[in-house]
């Protein structure tokens, strides 16, 4: 594995205007994707910090339908899945839901969905947004060798994590917030709080259709 030099962006960045009416149309778009089960604060965050620091014109929550590399067994309904992403991100403006995955159903590939995305929106210039625990697996990612030539990857980092990657990936520091989705459901498995782990109206849906009350 060959090393990159690591470049992590502090302050939004002010692209070069390059005087082509296809370079002036394009809309710089995060794109955040996911299980979300449930979605966290977590999350918030790292989609806040990126969009402020890459400047960028929104981001996209994207839930996945059937992960490539998750047990399914793990994952809730979609449409409960898709109900919490909205209640979380509801009242940010530069924040959206995507549903194309959801649409599409079967296993969730990243090559695909960015092809069905740009088929639909040539305008876009996509910055998709991973964790640091997901750099090591890009090899293993679907098509990879395509993806990469379609998207710009912002490596979010993580503790115990390398910086290191085959690939070019764009790092942005984000505040270390220490909460995963299991985290989260083991503790409504167990009848603990999870107020201030997840936005308000999360946590009353969670109540309120009786999720992970039982643990997968």
């Amino acid at each position: 594995m060959s090393n990159l030099t690591v470049v992590t962006y502090q302050k939004p960045i002010v692209k070069p205007v390059l005087q082509t009416e296809s370079v002036l149309n394009k809309k710089r778009i995060g794109i955040l994707g996911g299980t979300f089960n449930p979605p966290h604060i977590g999350h918030l965050i790292i989609a806040e910090q990126v969009y402020e620091q890459l400047g960028l014109e929104k981001v996209l929550f994207m839930p996945d339908a059937n992960p490539p590399h998750v047990d399914h067994k793990e994952a809730i309904a979609a449409n409960h899945r898709k109900e919490m992403v909205q209640a979380s991100i509801a009242d940010n403006p530069h924040f959206e839901l995507e549903t194309c995955e959801l649409k599409r159903g079967g296993i969730s590939y990243t090559y695909d969905t960015i092809k069905q995305l740009l088929a639909k929106h040539p305008e876009y210039e996509i910055y998709f947004i991973i964790g640091g625990d997901m750099v090591a697996y890009l090899p293993k990612w679907h098509r990879i060798d395509e993806l990469v030539k379609l998207v710009h990857f912002v490596g979010v980092k993580r503790a115990g994590f390398s910086l290191e990657s085959i690939y070019p990936i764009m790092w942005v520091d984000v505040p270390l917030i220490q909460i995963s989705s299991t985290e989260i459901r083991q503790k409504v498995a167990q009848g603990q709080s999870i107020r201030y782990l997840v936005p308000d109206n999360v946590n009353q849906y969670i109540q309120k259709e009786g999720l992970y009350r039982e643990r997968n």
